[in-house]
């Protein structure tokens, strides 16, 4: 019982304080934020360890049992190579470590980002059919702004990019800020559960 209780007790303590500074202004509520921002920093650092332990132990497992064996090698000597390499030889620019990341990390990840472009375009593609008046206004508003941010605005008329514009920063901006009282919102709800011990899945 006292191993459920002492995290809770804790997790209630560090966010109720956390959450107080915002609204107690000194220079104690400043000193004990900026010594939680620390023990937070050493938190974080002792997650990294334990991920890359986790990830070991479950590639290293994958290996053993002959279950993806090739992308699980690949994973152990990316990992541990790129680190071996930035503890031992630098990362300053130019180094063994820097051209790695630069020639093979960034195309990868370019690679990457380049297919969302596919699947974007099959939602938008699902989502722009005018099936009701919603999906229409969605699909002229989309229209409106992939038209109007082109060249292709001016040539059409010259007040198109202008409202194009427009429609950016005033509904969709107007949208935008009532998404983000809504995450604001849920963020509240969710951490308000996990202080009062509701919400517990993250103990298991």
């Amino acid at each position: 019982m006292f191993q459920r209780q002492l995290p809770l007790l804790i997790v209630f303590i560090i966010g109720l304080i956390s959450g107080l500074q915002y609204f107690i202004t000194g220079p104690l509520s400043k000193n004990t934020y900026r010594v939680l921002l620390e023990w937070y920093q050493g938190v974080a650092g002792m997650a990294i360890i334990m991920a890359i332990v986790s990830l070991t132990m479950r590639h290293w497992n994958n290996i053993k049992r002959k279950k993806n064996v090739f992308y699980s090698s690949v994973t152990l000597i990316s990992l541990y190579g790129m680190m071996f390499l930035g503890l031992f030889l630098g990362i300053e620019k130019g180094s063994v470590f820097d051209k790695l990341y630069e020639f093979v990390m960034v195309p990868l990840n370019a690679t990457t980002f380049s297919l969302l472009a596919f699947y974007m375009a099959s939602a938008a593609y699902r989502a722009f059919k005018a099936r009701n008046v919603e999906a229409t206004l969605l699909l002229l508003s989309a229209f409106v702004l992939m038209i109007g941010l082109t060249s292709f605005g001016d040539l059409i008329s010259k007040n198109l990019p202008y409202f194009a514009q427009w429609v950016l920063d005033v509904p969709n901006l107007a949208a935008q800020r009532g998404i983000y009282f809504g995450v604001a919102l849920g963020i509240l709800a969710t951490s308000l559960k996990i202080m009062l011990g509701i919400e517990r899945s993250w103990l298991e």
